[in-house]
C-alpha cells in the first residue's frame, strides 16, 4: 500500500484534537501503522516557529506577511523532514492543519493576495498534497466558547482575534470545500463526539480501501 496523507482542518475549538486522538486509537487497535503530527510544528524547527507564532512576546505586532512566511517556513521543513519521507515509506500521516489553514487564515481572514498565498504554499509543499482533508465545520461562536472554557482565559495570539476574523475563516474553509469536494469532506462539528468519530472512521476506511484498490490494479 502506498502512503496516505490525511489532514484535519477547522476553526478554533471545532474538535480536531479530540477526533485525531479517536482516529489514532482506532488505528492502534487495528494494528495500522501511522504517523501523527501537527502544524505549525512537527519538527524541532517547526515547534520553535509554533512557539513564536502563538506564545512568544516577540510575535506581538507581527505583520500578516511575516506570519504567512513563518507558517510556510515551518511547513517546508515539516514536509521534507517528516511528511514526505513517511508517505514514501508507505505510512499513513495524520496532520492537524496543513496548507488549507494558511489559505484561509492568512489568505482570506488576513486578506493577503490569494495568488501570493498560493504561490508561497506551493513553494513550501512541493508535490506533497493531502489525499483526504476532514473539515470539521462549526459556527465560530460555539468554537470560541469552547476555547475560552478550556483555556481559562489564557488564549494564544491567534485565539485573541475578533469574531469577524473567525467568521471569515469559516467562510474561507467552506469555499475551499466547495472548490475541492473530492478531497475535502465537510463534517458537522455540532453533532456528538461519538457520531462524528464514527463518520470520520467510515470516511477514512473508505479512503484506505480505495487507496489499496488503486495501488493493486
Amino acid at each position: 500500500m502506498a502512503g496516505l496523507f490525511i489532514t484535519f482542518e477547522g476553526g478554533e475549538g471545532c474538535g480536531k484534537s479530540t477526533q485525531i486522538a479517536a482516529l489514532k486509537a482506532r488505528f492502534e487497535a487495528s494494528g495500522q501503522s501511522f504517523v501523527q503530527t501537527r502544524e505549525p510544528g512537527g519538527t524541532p524547527l517547526g515547534e520553535a516557529v509554533r512557539n513564536l507564532l502563538q506564545h512568544d512576546a516577540a510575535g506581538e505586532g507581527m505583520s500578516p506577511e511575516a506570519e504567512l512566511l513563518l507558517f510556510a517556513a515551518s511547513r517546508a521543513q515539516h514536509v521534507r523532514e517528516l511528511i514526505a519521507p513517511a508517505i514514501a515509506a508507505g505510512q499513513i500521516v495524520l496532520c492537524d492543519r496543513f496548507l488549507d489553514s494558511t489559505t484561509v487564515y492568512q489568505g482570506v481572514a488576513r486578506a493577503i493576495d490569494p495568488q501570493q498565498v498560493q504561490a508561497i504554499n506551493q513553494f513550501a509543499i512541493g508535490s506533497t498534497r493531502p489525499d483526504l482533508t476532514l473539515l470539521i465545520d462549526l459556527p465560530p461562536e460555539i468554537g470560541l466558547a469552547r476555547v475560552h472554557k478550556r483555556s481559562d482565559g489564557q488564549l494564544d495570539r491567534m485565539e485573541q482575534e475578533a469574531i469577524e476574523f473567525f467568521q471569515a475563516v469559516r467562510q474561507g474553509y467552506l469555499a475551499l470545500a466547495a472548490a475541492e469536494p473530492e478531497r475535502i469532506r465537510v463534517l458537522d462539528g455540532n453533532q456528538s463526539i461519538e457520531s462524528l468519530e464514527a463518520e470520520i472512521w467510515d470516511i477514512v476506511q473508505s479512503k484506505m480501501n480505495g487507496s489499496i484498490t488503486a495501488n493493486t490494479n
